[in-house]
């Protein structure tokens, strides 16, 4: 299960076997929560995803633009979301070494957290306008803005953490040096 929630070290092959016995502990280290946290989140994000755009989509949406642009952004992270999910169950990423993985995930979560402020805003700003208060579709595209926004703020958060692991918070100069600046 550790592997699931550690990305690999690349260059475990140049570490010694006392650094190679020290990474077993370091699921304990400060920076270890940046990289755990980041395939946790794809879950609920999967579901409040899924939430946002079935709400949108139970309503007759292809009527009004705005609506096109949210669908687009929840159905597309939703399912880029799904693929990465799908890596890290089945730990592709470790077969993938060549892939710098803590900056793929950063750079695709600070994009869908953009993304996602474009889509919660163009959905919040719309539910006004399209449909009467009251009513069903009403009732709908304001739930689906509010998963938008959980979603947009769960982004958020999955993009700091993937921050924290892109730039290795945890390891120090001491640590670097006596990886080779591997670690």
């Amino acid at each position: 299960m550790d592997g699931f929630l550690v990305p690999p070290n690349r260059h475990r092959h140049l570490l010694g076997s006392h650094e190679s016995s020290h990474q077993s502990g370091a699921s304990h280290a400060p920076g270890s929560l940046a990289r755990a946290f980041c395939p946790l989140i794809l879950p609920i994000l999967q579901v409040l995803g899924l939430l946002v755009w079935a709400l949108i989509a139970d309503t007759p949406y292809h009527l009004y633009p705005a609506y096109g642009w949210v669908m687009f952004v929840a159905v597309f992270l939703w399912l880029v979301t799904i693929v990465f999910f799908i890596l890290y169950l089945f730990q592709l990423h470790m077969k993938l070494y060549m892939v710098p993985w803590p900056l793929v995930l950063m750079i695709f979560n600070v994009g869908a957290t953009v993304l996602y402020i474009t889509a919660f805003i163009t959905c919040s700003a719309a539910v006004e306008l399209t449909s009467l208060k009251g009513t069903r579709p009403y009732n709908q595209r304001a739930a689906a803005s509010f998963f938008a926004c959980l979603v947009m703020i769960a982004y958020g958060v999955s993009a700091f953490f993937s921050f924290q692991a892109w730039r290795g918070v945890g390891s120090n100069a001491a640590t670097s040096q006596m990886a080779g600046g591997y670690a």
